[in-house]
């Protein structure tokens, strides 16, 4: 029998807790509990309804079949529209590659701009999968911490601390993930023009409370931009984002994309070109509910006693400090899926500086909302 052997690229990626907490939960709802999903980014709206008619509409008119690797160039003339827009910035449609979802649009990115042992600096804490995606393609990660009192905003100096003749990129992400925090300009435009590559991960567009969301091309040419429709317009499992790059990679990028990924989902597509066209009211109407979800849930989440000095502006994410409870997030998120059946994503998810904290997503009912966190206190009360 031939040994099984797993490559150490693969065998060394971490697993994506959250993901293990929703299993275990979902697990619990099979055995009969109702479980409150505190843990999960992912909207409970369903997709707008000229999204639904325009993607029905396509599958009974047979536009079932391969696009152009980069995607359609209507949609990619839509997303290069909305940039303009929306932030008064330039973007070619030659520039736009469409992918289905962010993930394969970062997985290509770093394909092509990271070679073994190139520096890639985030923030610490961050989205959970930067360093797997990193990592896998021979990259190093470097962290910079953010701090909780600060908003948990980048220090521009600290990054130029970070910075080596090895650097290849630094990446934003703003809003952010786990953190809700919206960079501002000016750290935002201090980053941008440091020297590398400068990455914005523009998923939580859209998704913004107070002031204004910035991208980095209003600051730089000399980026890349992830972004999709799986937030704001509520389409996670339509698997639709894209990545804007300067010209000069789109070639490579393309050979990415045909070879590996041929062409992005054809009626996921004409349901992208309908958001961008018609569901702008859609967006701002579920804003305007996730933030009386997010001032509910911070004002409820602090008479409970979470720390949470600085209040998040972005996503639908509150990351609140749990530490005079423990200092085992994962532990302590377990605990409160088995006694009390919420689920919540514990902060050592999202690196090193995330330990002590729990991430709460608000992308839930009020009423579910209000329930988890019922249940939470009365646990903690104990």
């Amino acid at each position: 029998m031939i040994p099984t052997t797993i490559p150490t690229r693969v065998d060394e990626l971490t697993s994506f807790i959250v993901m293990d907490v929703l299993e275990e939960a979902q697990s619990m709802e099979r055995a009969g509990h109702k479980v409150i999903h505190l843990e999960v980014g992912e909207p409970d709206f369903d997709v707008p309804e000229c999204v639904s008619e325009a993607i029905c509409k396509a599958v009974k008119d047979g536009r079932t079949h391969y696009t152009h690797s980069l995607g359609m160039i209507e949609l990619r003339e839509a997303i290069a529209e909305h940039y303009h827009n929306t932030y008064g910035v330039q973007v070619h449609p030659e520039q736009v590659v469409v992918t289905s979802g962010t993930s394969p649009a970062m997985f290509s990115m770093f394909s092509m701009i990271l070679e073994k042992g190139s520096e890639v600096i985030i923030s610490d804490p961050h989205y959970a999968c930067y360093p797997n995606f990193i990592k896998f393609l021979d990259g190093k990660v470097v962290t910079v911490p953010v701090y909780e009192e600060d908003g948990f905003q980048y220090r521009p100096e600290a990054i130029r601390e970070k910075i080596t003749d090895r650097t290849k990129a630094i990446l934003m992400n703003s809003p952010c993930n786990p953190t809700g925090t919206v960079l501002s300009a000016d750290r935002m435009r201090a980053i941008s023009n440091m020297g590398p590559w400068a990455i914005s991960d523009e998923i939580y567009h859209g998704l913004n409370y107070v002031g204004e969301e910035h991208t980095v091309l209003e600051f730089t040419d000399r980026a890349f931009v992830l972004n999709g429709f799986s937030k704001a317009f509520a389409m996670t499992g339509l698997r639709l984002g894209y990545l804007i790059a300067p010209k000069a990679f789109v070639p490579t990028l393309q050979k990415l994309q045909q070879n590996f990924f041929l062409a992005p989902n054809s009626v996921a597509q004409i349901g992208g070109i309908a958001a961008l066209k018609e569901a702008q009211a859609d967006v701002v109407r579920m804003r305007g509910i996730y933030d009386s979800r997010r001032r509910f849930m911070i004002d409820r989440l602090r008479e409970i006693g979470f720390g949470i000095p600085v209040e998040p502006t972005g996503a639908f994410y509150v990351f609140a400090n749990a530490r005079h409870i423990s200092e085992d997030s994962y532990k302590l998120a377990f605990e409160i899926l088995k006694k009390v059946h919420v689920g919540v994503t514990p902060g050592i998810d999202f690196g090193k500086g995330g330990e002590g904290y729990l991430r709460f997503s608000y992308a839930n009912s009020m009423e579910n909302i209000a329930e988890g966190l019922n249940r939470l206190e009365a646990m903690l009360k104990g």
